[in-house]
């Protein structure tokens, strides 16, 4: 043990102090006991002088280290006790960890399992954390710390104690649903694991007030990279996104007991983190389907321009109208355009647009900014995004049952990039 470099056990139910014996672990680099039931003071020396409060959240017994409340004493009996309770199950835990990573790598390497898998879904204990610790991290919901609108709420940013950076998606009570809507998502959350999905960290809920409290991204969201002159993103920048979100649109499609359809995918709900990695958000207009369903009715509202056509009047819903959205994102990635940009009329759609230039002229309607005709691989860039504007076509097909589903649009992205790298 005493070259481990990692332990996860959040989320554990674990009680009892943390041991000072592992303050000895000098190659411990992660390490999280978040959401638990521990108490006492946190180690402070070895790897421990190196952990934030985030490895600890969750634990309202737990002092000092990271803490503000400073330790009381404590019996020696109970002290003894819990002592011995986490020296037992901390190996105990860890062993099983690496055990079970060895078995599902070696299960892998015989069935080739998809890389969809990679993150197992995992039930999640959400601790709560108070109305009033999250109007002291956005400062009393001030419009400074706004990071945007929904449907059913706003997002603030937050910081909370030592410095923990939060999104809180605070929900509209007063919009018809939005009770629905916040069960619906605590449900989806618990279970759901994908490095491609925003991740809950925590949730507050009341009579008058619910919000979920989601993992920040620093680089805010795909539009704002793709629609503001601050911002670039070269063509395989794009590509690599792209594949992010279909990557997780599989997983909630087909990676998941329960389908699980987004319903409302769009730039703004693609979020990117520090190193411009896509993660899905924004699940306040998801719909759970059931095993073995395909098709729900909703009367909760999308965006135009990337809601399919038999979504209609009577809100018909199904994994084929996330590719449908799917296939009008890739179209705005690699245009610029956005689907209701006022160059589209009755008579002119994006899709319709784009189906004009493919594959004869796609340089006419490509990004200008991704293509310039001087460069030694002009030729190859150009028939790269031109197969990506043809797999837009084939998401964004009129019928449904013509789409393709998101396995086969996964497949089809990541072959499209290895094509292209390796000519």
């Amino acid at each position: 043990m005493i070259g481990l470099e990692s332990a996860d056990l959040s989320n554990n139910i674990l009680s009892g102090m943390i041991p000072k014996s592992l303050e000895a672990l000098r190659y411990l680099k992660d390490f999280n006991v978040s959401f638990n039931r521990l108490e006492g003071e946190i180690p402070s020396k070895g790897p421990f002088s190196s952990f934030t409060s985030q490895s600890f959240m969750g634990n309202e017994e737990l002092c000092g280290g990271f803490l503000f409340r400073p330790c009381k004493a404590r019996s020696v009996h109970h002290s003894r006790r819990s002592r011995f309770l986490l020296i037992v199950l901390v190996p105990l835990v860890v062993s099983l960890m690496g055990l079970g990573s060895i078995v599902v790598f070696m299960f892998r390497r015989r069935k080739n399992v998809p890389t969809q898998v990679e993150s197992l879904p995992t039930t999640t204990i959400l601790a709560r954390i108070s109305y009033i610790e999250i109007e002291r991290a956005t400062q009393g919901f001030d419009q400074c710390n706004l990071l945007g609108r929904g449907g059913f709420g706003s997002v603030y940013k937050g910081i909370f104690a030592n410095e923990m950076v939060l999104a809180n998606k605070v929900f509209n009570l007063h919009i018809e649903g939005a009770f629905k809507s916040f069960d619906t998502k605590c449900e989806v959350l618990r279970n759901l694991r994908h490095r491609n999905l925003t991740k809950v960290i925590s949730s507050c809920t009341n009579m008058d007030f619910k919000a979920l409290l989601l993992e920040y991204m620093p680089n805010g969201s795909l539009e704002q990279w793709l629609h503001s002159d601050d911002y670039y993103l070269n063509m395989i920048q794009r590509l690599d996104i792209m594949i992010d979100v279909a990557s997780a649109l599989e997983y909630l499609h087909h990676g998941y007991a329960t389908v699980v359809v987004h319903s409302d995918l769009k730039p703004s709900n693609v979020l990117l983190d520090e190193r411009l990695v896509g993660h899905v958000s924004d699940f306040g207009l998801t719909k759970l389907l059931g095993e073995g369903e395909s098709i729900a009715h909703t009367n909760t509202l999308a965006t135009m321009g990337y809601i399919a056509p038999e979504y209609g009047s009577v809100g018909l819903v199904s994994r084929r109208c996330d590719v449908y959205s799917y296939g009008i994102m890739l179209m705005e990635t690699f245009t610029r355009k956005k689907p209701y940009d006022e160059m589209f009329q009755e008579n002119l759609s994006m899709k319709s647009w784009v189906c004009n230039s493919i594959p004869a002229t796609p340089e006419d309607i490509i990004d200008a900014t991704l293509l310039e005709p001087e460069e030694i691989d002009f030729k190859k860039k150009l028939h790269c995004m031109s197969s990506i504007l043809e797999l837009a076509l084939n998401c964004t097909a009129e019928s449904p049952n013509e789409r393709l589903n998101m396995k086969d649009v996964r497949a089809n992205i990541k072959k499209i990039k290895l094509e292209f790298l390796c000519k």
